[in-house]
């Protein structure tokens, strides 16, 4: 028995966490599992950099997945939120907000004629993917090993055996059924790509792509693949849906569609277009949009869609993007860390201010704890892609390859 003067120490936050959350976080990848370790608990961020509730603070380059390419707290996308706050925070009617958004992207990307706003990108593909076999009355759906597009059924499978190319469910609780209206292709391979078009082509409701693979390493494709599947799309009446969630307005403010000249007939947007708050949007020509209710026959709704928070500080954020400069910054400084990282022979892949250690998970784990002991934060798993934003300077580059440089040896 312990004398009347001890007492046991507190749990920390991850034991209470694991206490009333499964895992203990709301997202996978946030326990840790794939570096080892008890995650990091964030009391509050502003520009590049975190600070946890011990009061240490961390260089980010994870940037919460994607969606702060101004950095965390930019003051104009702040203000845009407080002003939203100050205005009341969900209206669950028609506002303005909603509408400033849709037309600043409207107005600027030719392929996107309508656009309906959603809470997160997996709401937006699963959007997609129902409006498209609504329009061409197929079921099939092509996807490819390699790109992530959410946590949807039908897009949460694996390659089957045979010829096939019949889909496994990768989680469970997805019925055989869906899983088998998906077929699973080897990125990158016409050849695989144009047989299965061949056999199934009459079935096939649309082809899905990330364009740029980011969720599982950064696999910049080669624009001939991405151009051969426009035309296989176009020869057998399937759709092209290209899931931009990560690329879009982080390439360029036209994201892939606009870099590649490649147009898709839908495309899935979020992270950046809602500032950092919840949000996700599909889009396209018109004629397919308009199958979307209340307009049409395809169902689709959201207590929260389209959110004045993430609709202003989405707005404030892209208004931002507009003039290019930001994107010109982040490209001199992505050469600048790829330049640094491959002189010291790290095996750097990047495209614009998306950047990827390709190196082994064991290599990965020891490489992301000491440069956390160090003071900086890199996406917690190796598969995970980091992100720069206007908020890091040369000097928080610079201390980056120097610490990388040191740590990876």
């Amino acid at each position: 028995m312990l004398p009347a003067t001890s007492r046991l120490p507190e749990p920390s936050l991850f034991d209470r966490a694991r206490a009333v959350i499964p895992g203990g976080v709301h997202s996978p990848v946030r326990a840790f599992r794939g570096v080892g370790g008890e995650p990091v608990f964030i009391a509050r961020a502003e520009g590049a950099y975190l600070w946890d509730t011990e009061g240490r603070r961390y260089l980010d380059y994870c940037m919460a997945f994607g969606p702060l390419i101004l950095g965390h707290a930019h003051p104009r996308v702040m203000a845009a939120a407080n002003d939203a706050l100050r205005d009341g925070w969900s209206y669950g009617t028609a506002e303005p907000y909603s509408l400033a958004l849709a037309e600043l992207i409207t107005g600027r990307l030719a392929w996107v004629e309508k656009i309906r706003f959603v809470n997160s990108g997996t709401e937006a593909v699963m959007s997609a993917l129902r409006l498209a076999r609504a329009v061409t009355g197929r079921d099939a759906i092509v996807k490819f090993d390699g790109c992530y597009h959410g946590h949807a059924d039908s897009m949460l499978v694996k390659a089957g055996s045979g010829v096939a190319l019949q889909a496994e469910a990768s989680s469970a609780g997805i019925p055989a059924g869906v899983a088998a209206d998906t077929l699973v292709l080897p990125l990158g391979d016409i050849a695989a790509a144009e047989a299965l078009f061949k056999r199934r082509g009459k079935t096939i409701a649309a082809v899905i792509i990330e364009p740029l693979p980011a969720n599982h390493g950064l696999q910049p494709q080669q624009p001939e693949f991405v151009a051969r599947l426009r035309q296989l799309c176009d020869a057998y009446g399937a759709l092209l849906i290209f899931d931009e969630v990560i690329s879009g307005f982080r390439l360029g403010f036209g994201g892939y569609a606009e870099q590649s000249d490649i147009t898709p007939d839908l495309v899935t947007y979020g992270k950046i277009i809602g500032g950092g708050f919840p949000v996700g949007a599909f889009g396209g020509r018109a004629e397919w949009l308009d199958h979307v209710a209340p307009l049409g026959d395809v169902y689709q709704a959201g207590t929260l869609s389209a959110n004045p928070l993430a609709m202003r500080a989405g707005y404030a954020t892209l208004m931002e993007l507009l003039d290019g400069r930001v994107y010109a910054q982040l490209e001199t400084e992505g050469q600048f860390l790829e330049a640094a990282l491959k002189a010291a022979g790290i095996d750097c892949v990047r495209q614009g201010s998306l950047w990827w250690l390709n190196t082994t998970q064991d290599h990965y784990r020891g490489i992301f704890h000491r440069l956390l002991e160090r003071g900086i934060y890199l996406p917690p798993s190796a598969v995970e892609v980091g992100f720069l934003s206007s908020a890091h300077g040369r000097t928080e580059l610079e201390r980056l390859v120097h610490n990388l440089i040191e740590v990876a040896r």
